[in-house]
């Protein structure tokens, strides 16, 4: 890129820190310290950047490599420090990258139900993959599929055998499998023979007793692990259906499985399937009586309750206290609700600000709560998992969402401009007769006080488009708070073109001016298309 197009606060800058158009090792490391706010930096290391940039005089850096440099891969809006969470707490203290009807290839009705979805799942970074399992047209083995709709099932061992070439590739912590199971209890047996052969010694199983504390995730790193009802359960699991209105159940079957094919007489411990009961690690369940008793707290066990994003959105509103209480020690899963048939999404914060680890996500989806999905699980190393903040986990003072919190830091943004799309796009893709007319939106997504978005001007006819705009985001709750970046192109007569998005947790992003690469609508990065921005947080006195 010419260095006639670097934005004129970066040409000040140079002039600032440098001397006869030349920045030497010990300028450059000034610049990095100052204005990066790499406070770690070395000399030795800007030194090391100074020799990897091409084009480079023996005595410093010209403008020019400097720009390429501030423009370039190696220049990340984001902190690359790995794993750097404790991860050694209870499995219910950490947020966990989850997907929901992991098999699917689309909608939720009459897509093909494959291994794939599960494999790009799990090569992304989901670390709890969701399977329905039912009896086969022959009643004689099991498959995946989306009951009651017209799905293609695949396998079950199908499945299994995927997850375990792939669970690991990404992440070494655990995966949980999660198992809306409708089988008959011979089905169950054979089920938890499959589970037994395919995983072997990875699989972590408790036993017959309920584990009475979560172990954590640097216990259980590359160890697989269920959660589904224990079988007992399944006798009652109509009269739970039938309980109160109070719990509305969106998508039949997610918390209640279909009645056995035996015959009614049947004794609750005949059904049972001792086999497949023992491998149950996270033991799932809906207790009969309503929010009340689903969110009782037991000393003694710990399990996992669902619910869907429209029960979650109605028990914050009475019960948000005793949600957050629960997830202290507890799992709560989180659903899509089940006119969801597009396989969209939902907006995911108000189950994170209360606590909830399992949020599930139709990863095959495309939409902007996805991104944010994608971002908040770019924190910690990309692990899948990320620890919850300290205010969640205190059990003597309870977080409120809708509190008034003061702000804690203030994020300035200047959106400098963009390039890229020149490289990756077709010349007609967003305009047949002239070059695009970009716009970026910029803001927060987090506590409801946190949530703004702000909009540059639309730049005209301009591939490489220049906005050199400042915008100020004041934050309460960082913790929880991500920024968004979205680029779209300005059409009079159309909807605006979509041209890129990203998401980076706040806890996260590094100060200073950052070549933000940005992503297609599925989460996947352009070759060249990145934003070039600036990041200051400025605390209050």
């Amino acid at each position: 890129m010419p260095v006639a197009q670097a934005p004129e606060e970066i040409k000040k800058l140079f002039e600032q820190y440098s001397e006869n158009e030349l920045m030497n090792a010990d300028e450059f490391h000034k610049f990095l310290v100052e204005v990066q706010k790499e406070d770690e930096a070395t000399i030795e290391d800007a030194q090391k950047i100074i020799d990897g940039c091409k084009n480079v005089n023996e005595n410093g850096l010209h403008i020019e490599p400097m720009f390429r440099y501030l423009f370039g891969d190696d220049n990340s809006p984001q902190a690359s420090n790995g794993v750097h969470h404790d991860m050694s707490a209870p499995l219910s203290r950490y947020f966990i990258f989850t997907g929901h009807n992991s098999y699917l290839t689309g909608n939720q009705l009459n897509s093909d139900c494959s291994d794939v979805p599960i494999i790009n799942a799990l090569k992304r970074g989901v670390r709890v993959i969701e399977l329905d399992i039912w009896p086969n047209s022959d009643k004689d083995d099991v498959d995946v599929l989306h009951g009651g709709t017209l799905t293609a099932p695949v396998t079950f061992i199908k499945c299994l055998e995927s997850i375990k070439e792939y669970a690991f590739v990404s992440s070494e912590f655990p995966v949980v499998i999660t198992l809306e199971d409708h089988l008959t209890p011979d089905l169950q047996t054979k089920a938890a023979k499959m589970i037994i052969e395919t995983f072997g010694d990875i699989l972590f199983t408790p036993g017959h007793e309920a584990l009475k504390e979560f172990p954590s995730p640097e216990s259980l790193k590359k160890r697989i692990i269920i959660s589904t009802k224990p079988p007992k359960e399944h006798a009652e699991a109509k009269e739970v259906k039938d309980e109160g209105n109070d719990l509305q159940n969106d998508e039949a079957g997610e918390e209640v499985a279909q009645e056995n094919t035996e015959p009614s007489g049947t004794e609750p411990e005949q059904r049972k399937a001792p086999e497949y009961k023992r491998l149950i690690a996270i033991h799932a369940g809906k207790p009969k009586g309503g929010l009340d008793e689903c969110l009782k707290l037991d000393s003694e066990t710990v399990r996992r309750l669902s619910l869907s994003e429209l029960e979650l959105e109605n028990a914050a509103q009475t019960h948000g206290g005793q949600i957050i209480r629960f997830t202290q020690r507890n799992m709560l899963r989180i659903y899509p609700k089940g006119i969801r048939v597009d396989s969209s999404n939902y907006n995911p914060m108000i189950a994170w600000t209360h606590g909830a680890q399992m949020v599930a996500f139709n990863m095959q989806g495309n939409d902007k709560h996805l991104w944010l999905m994608h971002g908040m699980f770019k924190a910690n190393g990309r692990c899948g998992y990320v620890k919850k903040p300290d205010f969640l986990l205190d059990p003597d003072k309870i977080f409120d969402p809708q509190d008034m919190q003061p702000v804690r830091t203030t994020l300035k943004v200047t959106v400098y401009m963009g390039e890229g799309w020149y490289q990756d796009f077709d010349r007609t893709h967003f305009d047949p007769y002239s070059p695009p007319d970009f716009y970026a939106n910029v803001g927060i997504a987090g506590v409801p006080e946190d949530k703004n978005m702000n909009k540059t001007d639309s730049v005209s006819d301009s591939w490489v488009p220049c906005w050199n705009q400042e915008f100020e985001f004041n934050i309460t709750v960082p913790e929880l708070a991500l920024l968004l970046i979205e680029v779209h192109e300005h059409d009079i007569s159309e909807q605006d073109d979509f041209a890129g998005q990203t998401c980076i947790p706040i806890p996260e992003l590094k100060c200073g001016i950052r070549a933000v690469p940005l992503m297609d609508v599925k989460g996947d990065k352009y070759n060249n298309v990145k934003l070039l921005m600036r990041f200051e947080f400025i605390n209050p006195p």
